[in-house]
């Protein structure tokens, strides 16, 4: 794996705003926030205000079984089984033009019954990790992505964001050293796996590289919620593609 599957962001000057820049908030409340969402503690309180870039981006959506409520909004039609996950998970496809198909006329028609992973997923994550969206079918998001503007209200703020963006670099350069199940793919993952071992880049001094495979396989291991949860949720899994029509 290259930089060039996961591109780094241009890296703005420090405290300096653009004119089309969105807030993004105070960096350090955010990243408390957001670890709790990856934890399943709460959901992403993400201001969108309209854009629905992440429900036209031919992103396939998991949905676990006890997520009840919203089965029972999404035909059986436009589900299926989600590959390498127990009987129970499925994943909600796209329709022809990469759109969910539960939004309609530009509006999500299960709103407040949406899946999980939709409450949790939230773009800033890119920004955090200084890393655009290549992926194809993405460009709305990485638009949408390149416009956030972190804030740093705490002397701790842009130490955290460094360290996001250093765990960032060392999964782009060392993927290829870890093993197949939590290495990072999509850009996606490799943000949030970022964020969620970021604070072994705290500090100083660069972490040894073999000490940190070893934990990022730890956590792993530990399963979601208590470790890296990369490999499911909405950083998507590295297997199944299917398209699917709008109905049934």
């Amino acid at each position: 794996m290259t930089t060039a599957d996961h591109p780094p962001a241009d890296d703005p000057p420090a405290d300096e705003s653009s004119a089309d820049g969105i807030p993004a908030g105070d960096f350090s409340a955010w990243l408390v926030e957001l670890q709790g969402a990856l934890r399943g503690e709460r959901g992403s309180e993400v201001p969108c205000d309209g854009c629905t870039a992440c429900c036209t981006a031919s992103q396939f959506i998991p949905i676990g079984p006890d997520e009840t409520a919203t089965l029972a909004r999404i035909p059986k039609a436009l589900r299926f089984p989600a590959p390498g996950l127990p009987r129970g998970h499925v994943l909600l496809g796209y329709d022809e033009r990469g759109h969910c198909p539960m939004l309609i006329e530009g509006r999500c028609s299960i709103y407040e019954d949406r899946p999980r992973t939709c409450r949790t997923y939230d773009c800033r994550v890119f920004p955090a990790a200084g890393r655009q969206v290549p992926e194809a079918g993405k460009a709305e998001i990485d638009a949408r992505a390149a416009r956030w503007q972190f804030t740093y209200d705490t002397p701790t703020g842009r130490a955290e964001h460094d360290a996001v963006r250093a765990a960032a670099a060392f999964l782009d350069d060392q993927a290829g050293a870890l093993p197949d199940a939590i290495a990072p793919v999509t850009t996606t993952q490799l943000a949030v796996l970022a964020i969620e071992v970021h604070d072994l880049f705290l500090g100083a001094h660069d972490p040894d590289a073999d000490d940190v495979r070893v934990e990022i396989t730890r956590r792993a291991r530990l399963g979601p919620g208590e470790g890296t949860g990369a490999e499911g949720g909405w950083a998507g899994g590295k297997k199944g593609r299917r398209r699917v029509n709008r109905g049934g």
